[in-house]
Formats: structure tokens, C-alpha cells, sequence
């Protein structure tokens, strides 16, 4: 490059000249230097100044892209000679220069000293003295000493035949610059991750940068791996906006590795681009840039660095800690939780799926677990009521999505009782269920996603291994992830290529699984397999109370509804203690007896040889039935209920021993004494029965409701976010709109989930989406359920359609929404048999109902009920011979009572 001024420069002497100082950011040339100031709030200022009297030789240029025209320009002998003796000797150093003259067009020329002062080396002079410059004699001034100096060491540089002065001519000097790799992936594996030794020699922005790899002077653009900088925006006008914070991490760059002698561990390749890792003497300046605040982690380019991933997240994890630069404003995803609430130990007492747990807290508190990061298995495309060709069959999850069945089974065998870590990651926010048109996002709740390990293993990081997960992919700016996520990713490459699980090319596994729950023939054929088998082996899916559990049985494929043996039926709170007992999914060995007329198997389950019924009686959280005398197993339960009633525990806390007169049993007559109390009708079904609400207790359902609705309108629940299951309590809301307690009793399908609302007596049929959970502090043990079935006691209900509608509608007009009186006379099976009368009048509802010849009378054989039967009868007796409705005829009974379904 010349170093000549123009005719038109103004030339200054350079004793009068100031003298100046600052650091070499850049070598452009043998006779040109970059020079900066020191930096104070931001990148400091920086000049170009070139070196008086002399001239080196120009370095090769390439050839402007898009411009046919132009060509790639070599070095000129020695050039890069020169460039490399400055670069050694002057980058990062701090100089001192005068400017001796200064051209219109801004261009600065002067001397340059190495150190703060002139006493310093002479720049020029060194270049002349090594032949690797020469000396503009035609601006030389004889009365200059220092320009006579450089004439002197140039005639003593050609005497001795240094540098550019050699015999040779210095084509050796002219390197073989290679501006492009034809196969970049080939080349980046050639090099097999070795260091390469390198020259920075441009920094585009903090993270990437040009470099000129030796010794074959290939000058590739290499990209840090696992990072990213703030970058300058090309606006549509040519000019460049950086973003926050991108100069400074330009600068951090520049100032550490710019023409820098560096080595580089090429590691993968994107394009012409090169992803590597920097290693420089005194650090890797990928580590820096993240602990400095000028960089974060980009997951797409982490998998490829060779240096150790969990670095680089110490690292960013560091800078985000301390908030500097770019995470000034960062607030951390578990900010808001205390230190206790982060990091706990746990008891794993349900496995809820392939990704999420239900824990058991030292505090006895359960808690639901998602596994951060990972997806279970799932159908991708069509929905899965779409894939289910079968319209009777209903769609099951966990066996109708491959390998869902293989991961649940590979968390409960891992899991399932046993004491986890739990590292919460982040808190995923309630989303609500969006309609894109030709398909939908569901609703889900808020989630606690966390890192779950057992004996030092990541059980997601081991279910993606196993090809029984995938990994979530994230935006770069979503921070909300697994604190192990370059494991997750790097056990999902792992999984990928070992073809394992999901990424099987093999046919997916089926799993054929008979549901008979439910299902009393399907129930019958099976049960002579189930009581020949003895003890068989079963997995505990679902417990619906304390009592009654839904089984998996490997051996048969099936699904069985089970009862315990032996043990009384609990009230709701007993129920819910007894519900705790389990683990789920559980490995049990259960024992079947016999069945119930509703399909539900009944024996006795066994836990690591425990009898689950025994164990339930002794923890006082069951009484032995009377059934249970038949079986081997009745003594133990009859000692076990002995020792709870003991200690007065749970159910028998207020249990007083009977002394032995009040144990003799005394033969008395009994005699009807009527105890009518106010209640309200609140529903009355096609089979005259009828729902009441206790009046003593409507002001606390009050005081519930209200609370409860209060707290829905301030958080309302996700729709779509809850899945029904038979038997569980939820809320529901109704026609008006408003949410009421609710117990689901059948699911046809999630558009068709059947619920009696407990509180109120009526059934309906709602889609799922009308559904959410149950708060506990509004369940069946805050209050219990309002609603008490009822039938009319001493009446027959008409076998005929039409006059037992009648007989509907006459009871609809006369009590629906009204508050009698009501007194139990009697009771059949679960339902009480009972007297109504209106409040005011004291008439008795029943006893109109025969009056007016709309029903007959129920002849009851018990004798403290033999004065009300008898009035009834003298009722009926009275309505026969008015001919009165169903007596209109006359006395049917004899001829054709059969119409009627009646018997005389």
C-alpha cells in the first residue's frame, strides 16, 4: 500500500506535531495500523494512521461480488510478510504517533513508536531495516535526520540482502489465498477436531468472525458454537442498526482475538459457514462472551460444541444470576418460589402419564410433576377419534398410542413409591384452548415442569434415550425449559440414531386390551379364568374410592373393575384417607371370589404380601362386613378392626364400648314414631322418585356455592383442561350458566360425559369442555352432598307409561321447588322409603296420590306400620268406589291387573 501524500496535502513538521497514544486494534498493512482509544461506557473512538516516507507491498483483494468484472488481486511479494511483522510485534500494544500530515480527503501519515513515547522502537525504521518496506526518496528532505535514517537502513537492508532485497524476487512470499471450501463438510471432518492453528482477521459481529486458517491459507467465516451475539440489521436502505448491546460484544471480541494468533476447533458446518470453538491462550472467548452478558445459548449449534455443554450453561446461568447486559431486565422462571419449593425430595405415589407424576411432600401435600422438556408419545396428524375407525370401541391413550403403554410402564417400574429429587425448572402458565379452524390447540392447566432424578438419574434424559419421548424444541428466547436440556437433546440424537422407540423404523407395538368393566356378560365369562388362577398378577390403574380400584391384568390383557373383600362401604372422608393407601399404577396380586350384578369383580389384593382389606381395617379407614366370615382371612381382619377400635383412630375415634346390659339385646315391640323434618324438593325422576335438600343445612350449601363461584370468577378453569372419569367429582356448569357440584357417571366420549349434579338431584348429559376439577375445598368432605334420594312410601309406581306419567306430573305440579316435611318410614336397599307432607296443611302427599285414584297402595307386612297401612287401604277403598282414575272401571285386579302391572 503507497504511503504517499498528494499534491494537495498539507504538510506539518513533525516537531511540531502532538504527540498522541493508543492501543493497535488492527494491522491493515505493511505501512497502515488501526489505532483506538482507551474504551470509557462503550467501544472507544478509533483512526487509521499510515506510516510516513514509506511503502509496503498491497495485500491480495478478492473480487467484489455480483461484478463479473472484477478479479481476485494477489499479494504482492512480501506483502503479507510485512503485515505478519507488524501484527506480531504491534497488536493490542499501546503507541504513541505524531501526524505529520493530513490529506483533504481525511487520510493521516506520521511516525509511530512502540510504548508511551519516541524513545520507543520506530516503526518504519524496523520495517525498512528487516527489507520489508521501502524508502519514498522523491519526498525526502536532506535537512531531515530522521528521513536520512531510513535512507541509511534501506542501502543497509539491500547491502545485506534482507526481505523484498533477497535474490529470488519474493514470488515465494505471494501466499495461495482460498476464499472457498467446495465441500465444507468434507473439509470440517478432515480436520477431525483438531485444533487448527489460525489468524482473526475480521470480526463481524461477537460471535462470528473471519478467519485465516494455516498453514493452507484457507479464509473461511467460522460461527461460535452453542451461541449467538447481538447482531447489526441491514435496513432496506443499506445501512446497518445494531441491536442493544451488539457493539459492545463486537468490541468485547475485537479486542481479545482480532489478529490474534488462535486456535480453531472446527466442529460442524452450515453452508460456507463454519461452526467452531475459539481456544485462545488466555481463555475460550465463547465461555467469556456468556458470562460477560454478550451472548446466549442457541440450542441448534449447542449439540455440535466439543468443549462441554453444561459450560456454557454455568455460564449463561451465571450472567442471567448477576443480570448483566443483555439480562438486565432477565427474570428467572422460578423467581417467585422460595428456595424449599425449588428443590425437594418426594414420594412418587402416581404415575399420571409418560410425562407427569403425582408426589407425595414431606408436608403430606400431593403435588403434580410435569418432566420438563420431554413429550410423550403421541398420534401425530389425524386426531385420535379420528384414527379410531371404530366407533364402538372407545379410544384409550395409554394403549392405543404406541409405546405410551411402554413409557408408562418404564416410570412406574423406576418410580412408582419410591423417593425422587425434584429440581423445578419452571412454572408453565394455564393456557385456554384455541380453534385454528381445520384443527385445535387444547386447554391445559397450570404446570410445575421439573427435573425428576432417582439415584442420580434424570428419568426424562432416560426416557428420550430409550426413544419413549421427544424433546420439546423452544423459541431461542423462551427460557422456560429443563435446567438439562443439552442432555435431553443430545439422549434424543442418541435414541435417533440407535433407531430406538419412536424412531423405530419397526412396526409399532399393539397392545389388544379387553376394557370388561362394566361389562357384566363379558364380566361372567371371565370370572371362572380369574377364581381358577388363584393369585394373579395386576397393575392398580385408577382408584375410584378407598374400595374400589380398576385393574390391568398382564397375563389376561384385560381391564377389571375390583372390589375389596371384606370391608364395609366408608363414608366420603373415610373413602378419600383410604384412596391415599394407593400408588398408582401399582403391582398388586389380587385373589377373585366372586362378582356384583354390576360386572365389578370381588376379592382380595395383596401389596408385597400385606392384604390391602386387612391393612385398611387396621389403619382404621375400613370395618369388617359381615360378608367377610366365609373367608380365610377373617380372623386377621376381625383382630386388625380390634386393635384400631382400640386406639380409637379415624372412623373409630368416637367409638364407646357397649357395656354388658347395653350389649344384651332387648325384644321390644316397635312402634312408629313419626319425626317429620323440613326439607325441599329439588328434583323428582320418571320413576316417581324423588331428591330433597335438608333446609338445616341449605344456608352452609349457600355460603359454598357463593364461595366457590367467587373463587372460579377470579381464576376461571381451563377449558377442555379436565378428563372425566366414572365416578370422579368435578364441577359442571349448567344451562344457567352458572358452575355446580357434580359426580360423573358414565363417559360415552368426550362431546358425551353423563353427571349427577349431587348437590340438586338432576342428571346431564355435557361434553368434557363443560367440566373442570373439583376444588378439595369444596368436595364431598367440606360438605357432604345435598341431595337424598327419596320414594314414596305405602304406594305401588304404575308398571303403564302413560298413567305413571300421570302420576309424574301431578307430583311435579304439587311439590317440585316447594318445602315440605318428610319422615322415614322405611328403607329398601339404598333408597329410603318416606311420608310427605305439604308444610302448611300437613296433608300427606302420598296419601292424595291413592285418594285421587292415581296409584295402589303397597300392603307393608310390618306391624308398627300397620295403622298407616290400613289408613292408605281405607283411602283406596274410598277412591275404588268413586271410580276415581285407575278405578274407573271398576276393580281391575281380577280381570286384567296385568296392564297395569299390578298384582292383587
Amino acid at each position: 500500500m503507497a504511503s504517499s501524500a498528494s499534491a494537495q496535502a498539507q504538510a506539518n513538521p513533525g516537531s511540531s506535531a502532538p504527540l498522541q497514544r493508543g492501543i493497535v486494534k488492527m494491522v491493515l498493512s505493511g505501512c497502515a495500523i488501526i489505532v483506538r482509544g482507551q474504551p470509557r461506557g462503550g467501544p472507544p473512538p478509533e483512526r487509521q494512521i499510515n506510516l510516513s516516507n514509506i511503502r509496503a507491498g498491497a495485500l491480495a483483494r478478492r473480487a467484489v461480488q455480483g461484478q463479473p468484472d472484477t478479479k481476485d488481486v494477489p499479494d504482492e511479494p512480501w506483502a503479507f510478510q510485512a503485515r505478519e511483522f507488524l501484527r506480531k510485534k504491534m497488536i493490542g500494544k499501546e503507541v504513541c504517533f505524531n501526524v505529520e500530515i493530513k490529506t483533504n480527503q481525511g487520510r493521516e501519515y506520521g511516525m509511530v513508536y512502540l510504548g508511551k513515547d519516541t524513545s520507543g522502537e520506530n516503526i518504519a525504521e524496523s520495517l525498512v531495516a528487516e527489507g520489508l518496506a521501502t524508502v519514498r526518496r522523491e519526498g525526502i528532505r536532506g535537512t531531515n535526520p530522521d528521513q536520512a535514517r531510513l535512507c541509511d537502513l534501506e542501502d543497509q537492508a539491500k547491502s545485506t540482502k534482507k526481505g523484498m532485497w533477497s535474490e529470488g524476487g519474493g514470488s515465494h512470499t505471494i501466499r495461495e489465498l482460498k476464499y472457498s471450501i467446495e465441500n465444507p463438510r468434507n473439509f470440517v471432518d478432515s480436520m477431525h477436531q483438531k485444533p487448527v492453528n489460525a489468524i482473526i482477521e475480521h470480526v463481524r459481529d461477537g460471535s462470528v468472525v473471519r478467519a485465516l486458517l494455516l498453514p493452507d491459507y484457507y479464509l473461511v467465516t467460522v460461527m461460535l458454537s452453542g451461541i449467538k451475539c447481538p447482531t447489526f440489521k441491514r435496513e432496506a436502505d443499506g445501512t446497518e442498526s445494531p441491536e442493544s448491546f451488539a457493539a459492545e460484544a463486537k468490541f468485547f471480541t475485537e479486542s481479545r482475538l482480532l489478529q490474534r494468533d488462535v486456535q480453531i476447533i472446527l466442529e460442524s458446518c452450515h453452508n460456507q459457514v463454519v461452526l467452531g470453538t475459539i481456544l485462545h491462550p488466555n481463555g475460550n472467548i465463547t465461555e467469556l462472551l456468556l458470562k460477560e452478558g454478550f451472548a446466549r445459548c442457541v440450542d441448534w449449534s449447542m449439540a455440535v460444541y466439543t468443549q462441554g455443554a453444561d459450560k456454557l450453561r454455568a455460564a449463561e446461568r451465571s450472567a442471567k444470576e448477576r443480570k448483566v447486559r443483555i439480562w438486565k431486565d432477565y427474570v428467572a422462571p422460578t423467581a417467585n418460589l422460595d428456595q424449599k419449593d425449588r428443590q425437594f425430595v418426594a414420594k412418587v405415589m402416581q404415575i399420571v402419564n409418560a410425562d407427569a407424576i403425582v408426589v407425595k411432600l414431606v408436608s403430606g401435600e400431593y403435588k403434580t410433576i410435569h418432566l420438563s422438556s420431554i413429550r410423550p408419545p403421541r398420534i401425530e396428524g389425524e386426531s385420535a377419534q379420528e384414527k379410531n375407525k371404530d366407533k364402538d370401541k372407545r379410544f384409550r391413550p395409554l394403549y392405543d398410542i404406541p409405546y405410551m403403554f411402554e413409557a408408562r410402564e418404564f416410570m412406574r417400574k423406576k418410580l412408582i413409591g419410591k423417593k425422587v429429587n425434584v429440581t423445578v425448572d419452571y412454572i408453565r402458565a394455564a393456557t385456554a384452548a384455541t380453534d385454528l379452524g381445520t384443527s385445535s390447540i387444547p386447554a391445559f392447566p397450570e404446570r410445575t415442569c421439573a427435573t425428576v432424578t432417582i439415584g442420580g438419574i434424570n428419568i426424562a434424559e432416560a426416557l428420550v434415550s430409550k426413544g419413549l419421548a421427544t424433546v420439546i424444541r423452544y423459541r431461542q428466547d423462551d427460557d422456560q425449559r429443563s435446567s438439562h436440556y443439552d442432555e435431553l437433546l443430545a439422549a434424543e440424537a442418541r435414541a435417533i440414531k440407535n433407531a430406538k422407540g419412536l424412531h423405530s423404523k419397526k412396526e409399532v407395538p399393539i397392545h389388544r386390551v379387553a376394557d370388561i368393566s362394566g361389562e357384566t356378560q363379558k364380566a361372567k365369562q371371565f370370572l371362572p379364568f380369574l377364581q381358577r388362577a388363584g393369585r394373579s398378577e395386576a397393575v392398580v390403574e385408577y382408584v375410584f374410592s378407598g374400595s374400589r380400584l380398576k385393574l390391568y391384568m398382564p397375563k389376561e390383557t384385560c381391564l377389571i373393575t375390583f372390589l375389596l373383600a371384606g370391608e364395609c362401604r366408608l363414608l366420603p372422608g373415610a373413602s378419600w384417607d383410604a384412596v391415599c393407601f394407593w400408588n398408582v399404577p401399582l403391582p398388586v396380586e389380587v385373589e377373585v371370589e366372586s362378582m356384583d350384578k354390576a360386572g365389578s369383580f370381588i376379592g382380595w389384593l395383596h401389596v408385597d404380601g400385606v392384604n390391602l382389606s386387612a391393612a385398611l381395617v387396621e389403619h382404621a379407614l375400613s370395618k369388617v362386613h359381615f360378608t367377610a366370615e366365609r373367608s380365610s382371612y377373617y380372623k386377621t381382619l376381625v383382630s386388625a378392626e380390634e386393635g384400631a377400635r382400640q386406639r380409637k383412630e379415624k372412623i373409630w375415634a368416637n367409638y364407646e364400648e357397649k357395656t354388658a346390659e347395653e350389649s344384651v339385646p332387648q325384644i321390644e315391640e316397635k312402634e312408629r314414631v313419626p319425626n317429620y323434618k323440613p326439607v325441599c324438593v329439588t328434583e323428582i325422576t320418571d320413576s316417581l322418585h324423588f331428591y330433597t335438600q335438608d333446609v338445616e343445612t341449605g344456608a352452609q350449601l349457600e355460603t359454598l356455592m357463593e364461595t366457590m363461584r367467587a373463587e372460579i370468577a377470579a381464576q376461571p378453569p381451563v377449558e377442555g383442561a379436565f378428563t372425566p372419569h366414572n365416578g370422579v367429582y368435578c364441577i359442571s356448569k349448567f344451562a344457567d350458566g352458572e358452575w355446580y357440584r357434580a359426580k360423573v357417571e358414565r363417559v360415552e366420549s368426550p362431546a358425551k360425559v353423563h353427571v349427577f349434579y349431587v348437590d340438586y338431584g338432576n342428571r346431564e348429559t355435557v361434553s368434557s369442555t363443560r367440566l373442570a376439577p373439583l376444588s378439595p375445598a369444596f368436595n364431598i368432605r367440606a360438605l357432604p352432598a345435598q341431595a337424598s334420594e327419596n320414594a314414596f312410601a305405602y304406594i305401588q309406581v304404575p308398571q303403564d307409561e302413560d298413567a305413571r306419567a300421570d302420576v309424574v306430573d301431578c307430583v311435579v305440579r304439587d311439590i317440585q321447588n316447594t318445602q315440605c316435611l318428610v319422615n322415614v318410614e322405611y328403607v329398601e336397599g339404598s333408597c329410603q322409603h318416606v311420608t310427605l307432607q305439604f308444610t302448611d296443611t300437613k296433608d300427606d302427599v302420598g296419601l292424595g296420590l291413592v285418594k285421587e285414584g292415581m296409584v295402589m297402595v303397597d300392603v307393608r307386612k310390618d306391624k308398627h306400620l300397620q295403622k298407616m297401612v290400613a289408613e292408605y287401604l281405607k283411602a283406596q277403598e274410598a277412591a275404588k268406589s268413586s271410580r276415581l282414575n285407575l278405578w274407573r272401571y271398576g276393580d281391575f285386579r281380577a280381570d286384567d291387573a296385568d296392564e297395569f302391572g299390578y298384582s292383587r
